[in-house]
């Protein structure tokens, strides 16, 4: 199993819901978080005002799927959340090593 953390633009999260979804992909999590890579950040005027936005909106998109599933979302995320432009995002790939479903008590590959 694998746990795939997405970073993308806020206005791609609908797009790569719905990819995930066509790949059968039902459960996912999704954090509104803040950050910057190269695109740095940038400058705004309010009220006369200039002050410095250094931190970007962003989406984070977490997902835990078996092993055979991982290219074909990356692929589906890739395809979803790109837009040509700095600041589109990064993938994540991490191993998980246990899941339990709370309710039922299902381990790993069934708790799925």
């Amino acid at each position: 199993m694998k746990k795939i953390e997405a970073i993308i633009k806020p206005f791609k999260l609908d797009e790569v819901r719905e990819a995930l979804s066509e790949l059968g992909i039902s459960g996912l999590t999704v954090t509104e978080v803040k950050g910057f890579g190269r695109q740095k950040g940038h400058t705004e005027l309010y009220r006369g005002a200039e002050y410095v936005v250094d931190f970007l909106p962003k989406a984070k998109v977490e997902v835990v799927l078996a092993d055979d599933m991982v290219d074909s979302a990356i692929e589906a995320i890739v395809k979803a959340a790109n837009t040509g432009k700095i600041g589109d995002g990064k993938i994540f790939v991490s191993p998980i090593e246990h899941v339990v479903r709370i309710r039922t008590g299902e381990i790993n590959d069934e708790a799925l």
